[in-house]
């Protein structure tokens, strides 16, 4: 049986579930929102600790990214991104997500050909993009600043 792009493209639509984008996008828009008002109050926590703005920042981001980490390890992160979808992913906490899902995935081949080999599957094409993006868009910024 020959299936062409057009059926195969029907037969996808049919076998996808569908997605209540009414309902999807408001949930995201919160639940990232209140990674963020996390993120700020711990940002503001640790301004009153260590009284330095970039260190506050710094440590910021490690409780974040480390509670990410924990949070992925015990299951609840992903039962959080099923119902808020985008939402969990936006974050640093979302990055921080990919990165530790792949590496509990890859934790029965070993250290070195599992975590080591693919710990960034995930994550990967985001770094490539985005160091890439960075690039172009700095040399631009510095060929029109002059």
């Amino acid at each position: 049986m020959n299936i062409t792009p057009e059926m195969y493209g029907k037969m996808s639509e049919k076998a996808s579930p569908g997605s209540n984008t009414k309902v999807n996008v408001p949930v995201a828009f919160c639940v990232g929102g209140a990674i963020c008002v996390i993120g700020e109050l711990i940002m503001t926590l640790m301004e009153k600790i260590v009284s330095d703005e970039t260190a506050a920042g710094t440590w910021t981001s490690i409780i974040l990214v480390g509670l990410s980490a924990l949070f992925t390890g015990l299951g609840w992160y992903e039962k959080l991104a099923k119902h808020a979808g985008a939402g969990t992913l936006v974050p640093i906490t979302g990055f921080s997500n990919a990165i530790s899902s792949s590496a509990i995935e890859a934790k029965s081949e070993g250290f070195i050909l599992g975590v080591g080999a693919k710990i960034f599957t995930i994550a990967g094409p985001v770094i490539l993009y985005g160091c890439s993006a960075s690039v172009i868009y700095g040399l631009i910024y510095y060929f029109i600043s002059g």
